[in-house]
């Protein structure tokens, strides 16, 4: 008689640690061969990301020139794609609770393409502003659907840091784009320069899309749609091994009427403090990222030495721009080395004490920036690279990495995309405001008045995390929302 093999939830199986018939042990930390895929594929998003928002601040002197556009119509280009993420963050990302998170990954990819082959063909500015538009749609479609297909395939122990590792490459991506945009400058030192640093990334964004044709559906997605039999398949796909275990699963499902929770429960009960968990606090340090992010080129060029000032000329403009774009790449480092301490801390440490102590630093950092405003000469270029440098490392390390992690891990999977989304689009308010309002409050208030906002900002970010804190660190998806 054949024994009946026992029903347990997805997360069991992707918990559990092999041990074959011989007695022979597998080590816990060891991914399968999908595993990789899908952590790669998501990185590859996040890198996108990185590239397209960090490489605008390198393009927007020559994009400027080329349109001849004022202070208002370049905040618009600089809070175009962020607007998008705002946008497709709930209104695609969202939908990953409906059709899948499979569906919703593949198609972000296809409409980022698109608009990033039009934008590179722009014959005008109000094109150009659509294009940006439209890939950051594709961009905050890919804030929920990125995570969800890594945290909902891997297991509770690693979670953490694979999730932060592939959130890592939106950093390797600003650090990319800010390179590529110096090489292009370097090598190609003409106005319509910045085409080509959009096209470069059109042919591996393609490749991208057929790779993702080939992971599997989420299984936690399909089980609690009640699909057990496929939520079994898609598990053993993702945890085939040679030797193979395990060879049998059978999956439990916690809900049958096929239904996804609409965005109002996100305001019912304990999800409330969920949703203002993973909103607010990424709204906070979302002002200060994006602002310091595309605009530290801007601001190096009108702070640090050898500037010419009122560039009238195209050499002129290039020389700014290629000064500028050196000093970014020096500071966007940082990002790096942040989001690698956070990957190693996440785990350990926990999400909660990692973002308030780096909204702590974020603001120390920025005060130091802020009052090199005061100073000149040598003293004024290190302090304001010191104080971006610390606030790049301790944002990548607190409540830049930590945001993202956190909202994808405190809701339960029926709504886990739409509390991500619906974060996601909150805190992008932040970035739009920033990057739209940035241009003309420097001009009209000054750095140092907009650097100190930003200190307020992020210790109040450190203080409703304290009063609002939720520990996801090692905690199995399937109980997070029930807390």
């Amino acid at each position: 008689m054949q024994q009946k093999i026992p029903i347990r939830s997805v997360q069991s199986y992707l918990d559990e640690t092999p041990v074959w018939p011989d007695g022979t042990s597998g080590l816990r930390a060891m991914m399968t061969n999908m595993q990789q895929r899908i952590w790669v594929l998501a990185a590859a998003g996040k890198f996108f990301e990185g590239m397209i928002v960090f490489m605008s601040g390198v393009a927007l002197p020559l994009i400027a020139t080329e349109f001849g556009i004022d202070a208002m119509q370049h905040g618009i280009i600089a809070a175009a794609s962020l607007f998008g993420i705002l946008v497709g963050a709930s209104l695609l990302g969202g939908l990953a609770d409906i059709y899948g998170r499979k569906p919703m990954f593949i198609a972000e990819m296809i409409i980022f393409t698109l608009f990033l082959a039009l934008a590179a063909m722009s014959p005008g500015y109000w094109w150009l502003v659509v294009c940006l538009f439209g890939m950051g749609i594709a961009l905050g479609c890919d804030y929920p659907t990125a995570h969800l297909i890594i945290s909902e395939t891997m297991p509770s122990s690693s979670r953490g840091r694979l999730v932060l590792g592939a959130f890592a490459f939106q950093a390797v991506g600003a650090l990319f784009g800010t390179a590529v945009g110096y090489v292009i400058l370097a090598n190609s030192p003409s106005v319509g320069a910045w085409r080509l640093m959009y096209a470069v990334a059109i042919v591996p964004a393609a490749l991208v899309i057929l790779a993702r044709f080939t992971i599997p559906e989420s299984p936690h997605f399909l089980a609690v749609r009640g699909d057990s039999r496929r939520a079994g398949e898609v598990v053993l796909r993702i945890l085939r091994r040679t030797p193979a275990y395990p060879r049998e699963v059978a999956i439990a499902v916690s809900d049958t009427d096929g239904r996804s929770g609409g965005y109002a429960a996100l305001f019912r009960g304990r999800n409330l403090r969920a949703t203002m968990l993973a909103s607010i606090p990424w709204f906070l340090q979302d002002l200060g990222t994006y602002g310091i992010g595309i605009f530290t080129p801007v601001i190096l060029a009108a702070t640090v030495g050898h500037r010419t000032e009122h560039a009238g000329s195209l050499a002129a403009i290039v020389h700014n721009d290629i000064l500028a774009a050196k000093g970014a790449a020096a500071i966007d480092a940082l990002l790096i080395v942040g989001v690698v301490a956070a990957i190693f801390l996440a785990d350990r440490v926990g999400r909660m004490p990692l973002q308030i102590v780096g909204f702590i630093g974020c603001a120390v950092g920025l005060a130091i920036a802020a009052l090199s405003t005061a100073m000149s000469g040598q003293a004024q270029t290190v302090m304001i690279f010191v104080g971006f440098m610390l606030f790049n490392f301790m944002t990548n390390m607190g409540p830049n990495a930590q945001t993202y992690l956190i909202a994808g891990e405190v809701f339960p999977t029926k709504i886990r995309a739409k509390g991500a989304g619906f974060a996601a689009s909150f805190a992008k308010v932040g970035a739009v405001t920033t990057a739209f309002l940035f241009p003309i409050l420097l001009a009209d208030f000054g750095t140092g008045a907009l650097l100190w906002g930003l200190v307020g900002a992020c210790l109040l970010g450190a203080v409703l995390t304290r009063c609002l804190r939720i520990e996801t660190a090692g905690r199995n998806l399937e109980t997070v929302g029930m807390r």
